[in-house]
């Protein structure tokens, strides 16, 4: 592994931009305020912001290069490295893929989530992100309990979601467009989904039992948990007892203030932000931020957006770019427990991004150091001369 070196720059250290060098040993921040010293490869960092790499918590953009077209397949391995070069090339060095483990044959199935999780085991060592196994359980979802509960108690799930979207799925079922993509994604007749459909449901009893079940299992494996779109204070409090203390959007704002008030991480979209709107009409994120009640920013379903949004609420007036970026950074990296990262100083992990933010609204990610490796370049003239004698770090005034 090289040593490396990024010259000047203006980096968020703590909750301030300030200019600063900073070298790079083995996986970890070595220095702040650094001179070159021996350090082989050494990048211009000049007239950049310098800013720590983007923990995205849910991310499941993943499933359009598995799936490009509905009932359109392509191989795991290829969709995961082309995924991984997504992340990387929108700044996200920590990857949670959000996976969806249904009741849904197809791309949502149980058989589905195993071989991702399989997947992403195998090919993690090639990733340049840090990939993880995000396993979102729809609930109804009875039959996989066990094996699940056993994935857990073998560690090989690293952030637990609970997800109900069965009555979206009796809701959309009258609606011929939701009910078409709905089918198409399940590979089956529009007669054999509707049996499915009432099947699952007639199993509704034994659903609450198997989610206590299951939430002990995460517990027992310090697997930390989310509760999805909860409805209302008291769904978000049922959730809390079983200990799962992260909110992935709450859909109105007194059940993100009864998150808040309880010290819960409360997550939003990127999108949502970028686009000035959720695209299922529930709550406007950015008006979330503004009133203290959004900690983390996740890709949800297009990985561009957790980059364009920190900026796009410096530029609103929402809030300043050093405290936006801690919402896709130090945010969901306390969130899931990730304590190496997230932020900028001696001893983190190396996961750096030099970004061009000459044009308002529009970041350009320069280059991206992922664990202490460069792994994104897109302005080679940015690389100094191993030759050239080193200069001095630029101090901050």
């Amino acid at each position: 592994m090289t040593d490396i070196f990024l010259e000047g720059g203006r980096a968020l250290i703590g909750t301030e931009l300030v200019e600063a060098s900073l070298s790079v040993s083995g996986t970890d921040i070595a220095q702040v305020d650094a001179s070159r010293g021996r350090a082989r490869l050494a990048i211009d960092a000049r007239n950049l912001l310098v800013l720590p790499g983007i923990v995205d918590l849910h991310g499941d953009a993943f499933e359009r290069q598995m799936m490009p077209r509905a009932g359109v397949d392509f191989p795991i391995d290829v969709a995961l490295a082309d995924s991984d070069r997504q992340a990387i090339g929108n700044g996200i060095t920590t990857v949670f893929h959000a996976t969806t483990c249904s009741w849904e044959p197809g791309l949502r199935s149980a058989d589905n989530a195993r071989g991702l999780m399989e997947a992403i085991e195998r090919q993690r060592p090639q990733f340049a992100a840090d990939t993880r196994f995000h396993l979102r359980h729809e609930t109804y979802n009875i039959d996989a309990e066990a094996e699940i509960a056993q994935w857990l108690a073998d560690g090989r799930v690293d952030l637990f979601a609970f997800n109900d979207h069965m009555d979206g799925v009796v809701a959309d079922i009258s609606n011929p467009r939701k009910r078409n993509r709905m089918v198409e994604r399940t590979g089956l007749s529009s007669e054999d989904f509707d049996r499915l459909v009432d099947r699952v449901i007639s199993r509704a009893a034994e659903v609450p039992a198997s989610v206590s079940r299951l939430a002990a299992a995460a517990r027992a494996a310090d697997v930390r948990m989310l509760s999805h779109d909860d409805a209302t204070p008291a769904m978000r409090q049922e959730f809390r007892e079983l200990g799962a203390m992260i909110a992935e959007f709450p859909i109105n704002e007194e059940t993100a203030r009864a998150a808040a008030s309880h010290g819960d991480a409360i997550v939003y979209g990127a999108p949502n932000v970028v686009r000035g709107g959720s695209h299922t009409g529930w709550t406007r994120a950015s008006d979330m931020i503004a009133k203290g009640l959004c900690s983390v920013l996740a890709s949800d379903y297009y990985y561009p957006a957790q980059l364009l949004a920190a900026f796009r609420l410096a530029a609103d007036g929402v809030l300043p770019l050093t405290e936006a970026w801690s919402l896709v950074s130090a945010g969901p990296a306390r969130a899931t427990g990730l304590a190496d990262r997230g932020i900028l100083a001696v001893g983190r992990r190396a996961d750096i991004l030099l970004v061009d933010d000459t044009v308002p609204l529009r970041p350009r990610l320069v280059a991206v150091i992922s664990g202490g490796k460069l792994v994104h370049l897109t302005d080679a003239t940015r690389l100094l001369s191993a030759a050239a004698a080193p200069r001095e770090a630029v101090v901050a005034a």
